[in-house]
């Protein structure tokens, strides 16, 4: 049950001139409890100084992302956060990291993200290729453009793993499972599906393309030499999540807003700023992963927070090691986003005199047992300086579960970050 308390109506024209906001977002941070952690989940073991700090300033609660029967992916999951009605708006992965690598979606056209995994037997047994630089990606994209390429598919590089595929009269009624669902898992049975008799064509050519990139790329010698070093190779295609070009407003005209900014290492989420009408910052270094320039974003963000109302700082590598079940990992990337995201942006924001609202949370859980996304609601915190704070006094799955937010519901939780502002204490 939603707790709207001090939640900001719908078109809602609360004064922001003097304002500023940024979300401070941990892909897939939250998690379930661990035995070999005293059944503390990762975000209660880590040390996390500055997230408890602004839980106990400020207000807590919890936030359901996924709506009713949509895949918990972080597609899902961040277009609900930045306050969007999903099932009206949501077009697949693919049209969104198509918006962040300039590549353009026709009417008649079909994008859909296209992994670079690794098939060990019948086994897709990695949904990175062992997280592949992008340099090797896109080598073996530009082959696989020159070798499968044609007036129906085409291929386009993006970062790492990730990277992109576009159909000529594709028909979206398919079902694709994302490969992080499946590791270790014979994918033979997870091929694409048909939902209905109209999109059996597109599934065949799909499926050939498939299994086609599985003969051309076994011996190239990308693939041979990281074999060779020991590493997987990127030995096949995997394309899921499509859709066509979507039709989303930007934040300016949902939210109270002037202008804000984007900041991730992931085309992903710098799509979905495309379309959001943020702009997109790039930082060097910036990786995705455990080693990505923290310093780099947080710093990136202070000076974007300086010029723009709105900052969106989006850090994958929580997600990352949840997908590879990596406890420790993902200890160390929690820590690493406190004392080097939200410590700095704290302690810089502090000073300043126009007040900013902070707010942390994870987009969905990506627990390290099962290495994939679930459904469950998030924690989030959101501080400034003044406001009256709750009870709560750590961040954490179930500390934010007695916070004075309650439930929210996806778009609500944006209303009461733009509301949260008005809540100060009397003088």
């Amino acid at each position: 049950m939603s707790n709207k308390f001090n939640a900001a109506p719908r078109n809602s024209k609360l004064e922001t001139q003097n304002s500023k906001f940024i979300i401070i977002l941990g892909d897939g941070m939250a998690d379930e409890p661990i035995v070999r952690l005293s059944n503390k989940t990762p975000l209660q073991a880590a040390r996390t100084p500055y997230m408890d700090l602004l839980a106990q300033k400020g207000r807590s609660g919890m936030l359901d992302t996924i709506p009713p029967g949509m895949h918990p992916g972080s597609e899902i999951a961040n277009l609900s956060v930045l306050g969007y009605d999903v099932p009206n708006v949501y077009e697949g992965r693919g049209v969104l990291e198509a918006a962040s690598m300039g590549v353009d979606i026709l009417p008649n056209e079909m994008a859909m993200r296209c992994n670079l995994v690794t098939i060990s037997g019948d086994l897709l047994k990695n949904h990175s290729a062992g997280h592949i630089s992008t340099l090797e990606a896109t080598e073996l994209m530009t082959f696989l453009q020159q070798q499968l390429g044609d007036d129906v598919f085409s291929f386009y590089p993006g970062v790492s793993y990730r990277n992109l595929l576009k159909m000529k009269g594709g028909n979206k009624n398919i079902d694709c499972t994302p490969p992080h669902d499946i590791p270790e898992k014979p994918f033979r049975p997870h091929l694409i599906s048909p939902q209905d008799d109209s999109a059996k064509s597109t599934t065949d050519e799909l499926n050939q393309l498939i299994l086609a990139s599985q003969e051309i790329l076994k011996d190239h010698p990308v693939n041979q030499k990281r074999i060779a070093e020991g590493k997987d190779p990127a030995n096949s295609i995997w394309p899921w999540s499509p859709g066509y070009r979507p039709d989303m407003k930007p934040l300016s005209e949902m939210f109270p807003i002037r202008n804000g900014a984007v900041i991730s290492a992931v085309d992903l989420i710098r799509g979905i700023g495309v379309y959001a009408g943020l702009e997109v910052i790039l930082v060097e270094g910036a990786t995705g992963l455990y080693d990505t320039n923290y310093e780099g974003k947080a710093r990136a963000a202070l000076d974007a927070l300086r010029e723009k109302d709105f900052v969106y700082l989006h850090i994958e590598a929580p997600d990352e090691a949840g997908h590879e079940g990596d406890v420790e990992l993902k200890i160390k990337t929690i820590e690493d986003l406190d004392s080097r995201i939200v410590k700095p942006i704290f302690e810089e924001t502090e000073k300043w005199d126009t007040p900013v609202t902070i707010a942390v949370l994870p987009d969905h859980p990506t627990p390290c047992a099962i290495r994939t996304h679930t459904r469950d609601p998030i924690p989030f915190l959101i501080y400034r300086k003044g406001m009256e704070p709750d009870n709560v006094q750590v961040y954490d799955e179930f500390a934010a579960r007695k916070g004075i937010f309650g439930l929210l519901q996806r778009d609500e939780f944006m209303r009461s970050l733009f509301s949260s502002h008005l809540v100060t204490r009397n003088p």
